[in-house]
């Protein structure tokens, strides 16, 4: 049995995700933790004060400037 190829199972886990399928938001208010954690940041409460402001500033397009 040659191993070449990949079989079926693997085949669809490499595959990437749609764009239509990619969402940002769920319609809810954005978190100063969820743009911490988008951002790739550990929750402390230096990183909470900078997602206040960027909130403050940019409102819910800080998390979608963040995101695709």
């Amino acid at each position: 049995m040659s191993t070449s190829q990949p079989d079926a199972s693997q085949a669809s886990q490499d595959r990437a995700t749609p764009d239509r399928l990619l969402h940002t938001r769920t319609g809810t208010d954005v978190s100063p933790e969820d743009l911490v954690l988008a951002a790739g940041r550990d929750i402390n409460p230096r990183n909470l004060e900078w997602a206040r402001q960027k909130l403050a500033q940019e409102g819910s397009a800080a998390m979608d400037k963040l995101l695709p």
